[in-house]
């Protein structure tokens, strides 16, 4: 029996969040938001999104303070920043039912499994976002570029969920794009994040645009995705050495694009230290692949992250 889904929560309403979510309840679908800081406003205001895709505003939006008031719903997504993935085993329980399927959003490696910890190996789905966006003031988002989702199943079961996700994003007008191999779309994400999100910190937390205005920077850069890629085929996956160049390009074009570990790191929040960086590197240690750009970058990180406090 193919799998297929009537409600939704969002656990997580920044930017990546309300931007998906946003769509999928603007498309009518029965969306549930889990928010904290920004209940008051989006209660009041509802929420609004300027997006290159077409602006969107929804004036009622369903928003509750704790997974309790929510209740079971028949998908899951986990949009919040992986350093709150200690509060999932208390989350998420009370949105489950027997059949409900979870999709993690979030950056780097590491966040299925802890999923299957909790929910278990069928339950797990996740999802990898291409997209320029930020959350402007609550309720507030702007989507500038991008949009493309890739959505694969940690443990394939033949019942067609990634797929079906494909098919109702793609009513929603977000480019949802089912595959097989979850962990190849994850290290391919990598080989924009590690570099970009990497040293929009180590260099002080600067935008794209600047790390690409100065040579020496491009290169590290592109030093830096040729080791993503070399960890990621001796790990069995067939990454591309094009992919270097089509990082670049469609970056350029993003102007001063402020990343997500950037604005953490500027605004003092915690930065995603362990799944972007410290598991991709310890996963190819694993496998014997040294990556001394990697490892450079993170005593970079590690040090800047230091200095703040």
């Amino acid at each position: 029996m193919s799998w297929t889904f009537k409600s939704v929560a969002v656990v997580g309403s920044g930017a990546i969040g309300l931007y998906y979510g946003g769509r999928l309840a603007a498309a009518g679908e029965d969306v549930r938001f889990l928010v904290r800081s920004d209940f008051d406003a989006i209660s009041r205001d509802g929420l609004k999104v300027e997006s290159a895709h077409g602006d969107f505003e929804l004036p009622e939006v369903k928003v509750y303070r704790t997974p309790e008031e929510i209740g079971p719903v028949d998908l899951v997504i986990v949009a919040w920043k992986a350093t709150e993935n200690h509060q999932l085993a208390a989350i998420l329980p009370p949105l489950l039912h027997a059949g409900t399927q979870v999709l993690t959003l979030q950056n780097g490696l590491g966040n299925c499994e802890s999923l299957v910890e909790i929910v278990g190996p069928k339950r797990v789905l996740g999802g990898l976002c291409f997209v320029c966006i930020n959350r402007i003031s609550p309720g507030l988002i702007s989507h500038s570029a991008g949009g493309r989702m890739t959505i694969g199943e940690w443990q394939p079961c033949g019942d067609g969920r990634a797929s079906e996700l494909e098919r109702r994003f793609k009513l929603a007008k977000i480019q949802g794009v089912a595959v097989e191999n979850l962990g190849k779309s994850q290290w391919e994400k990598l080989v924009w994040n590690i570099p970009f999100n990497g040293l929009s910190v180590a260099e002080g937390g600067v935008t794209t645009d600047i790390l690409l205005a100065d040579e020496r920077t491009e290169n590290e850069l592109r030093a830096l995705m040729a080791e993503v890629i070399a960890a990621a085929r001796a790990l069995g996956l067939d990454l591309s050495e094009d992919l270097i160049d089509f990082n670049i390009d469609r970056t350029r074009p993003m102007g001063p694009y402020r990343t997500s570990s950037m604005i953490d790191f500027v605004e003092g929040r915690e930065v995603e230290v362990t799944p972007i960086w410290e598991e991709p590197l310890r996963r190819a240690n694993g496998v014997g692949v040294e990556m001394p750009h990697l490892e450079k970058l993170l005593g970079r990180i590690r040090e800047r992250l230091a200095s703040r406090t």
